[in-house]
């Protein structure tokens, strides 16, 4: 299943995620974000996963090695810049449906394209996806006070790394080396 993010980039970032996206999926993975920063000159950061929400060093190494050839033909970039192929990881950004509902119960932190009753920033538990929302469980608000967040609105979305989140993403980890036949440490 291919399905699309809901938060994309723009601009130079949005060129080279077009490239980018194509290339990750020939490979078996999904584009989670790409990001351009001036950090050492110029750093382009691809965000990439497995549709199980793993990336490992060897995948990190494959997808750079596919992609880099393809950014130097079709030149997105007019300078000189640094490839950083990366996870998610825990704090991860939300970009698709699908990360909200798996994600449901934990903390995040949400921004808005444009306000919704005068606000744009919103941070809480997620409640979980109603229709074309996000519910989010405000945490500066009275216990119970839910705000549905319209989806095609988000701007930026990410997890709040919390002890519960570490733990979670700990416990997802041992069932994944234990069903893989592999040492749960190590």
């Amino acid at each position: 299943m291919d399905e699309p993010r809901i938060v994309r980039e723009s601009g130079l970032a949005a060129r080279v995620a077009a490239i980018a996206e194509p290339v990750a999926r020939d490979l078996g993975f999904r584009l989670v974000r790409v990001k351009i920063s001036g950090r050492d000159g110029c750093t382009v950061q691809v965000m990439a996963e497995r549709p199980d929400g793993e990336m490992s060093v060897d995948d990190c190494a494959d997808l750079s090695r596919a992609l880099s050839p393809v950014l130097d033909v079709e030149d997105p970039i007019d300078r000189a810049y640094n490839l950083e192929i990366s996870s998610p990881g825990i704090d991860r950004p939300l970009v698709r449906r699908s990360d909200f509902e798996r994600w449901a119960g934990h903390e995040a932190k949400i921004e808005l394209a444009v306000a919704l009753d005068g606000r744009k920033r919103f941070r809480g538990r997620i409640a979980g996806l109603d229709g074309e929302t996000v519910r989010v469980a405000l945490l500066e608000q009275p216990e119970g006070e839910v705000a549905a967040v319209p989806l095609a609105d988000i701007a930026e979305a990410r997890l709040v790394l919390t002890d519960d989140l570490v733990t979670a993403a700990l416990r997802a980890n041992k069932a994944r080396r234990k069903s893989a036949g592999e040492p749960a440490h190590g």
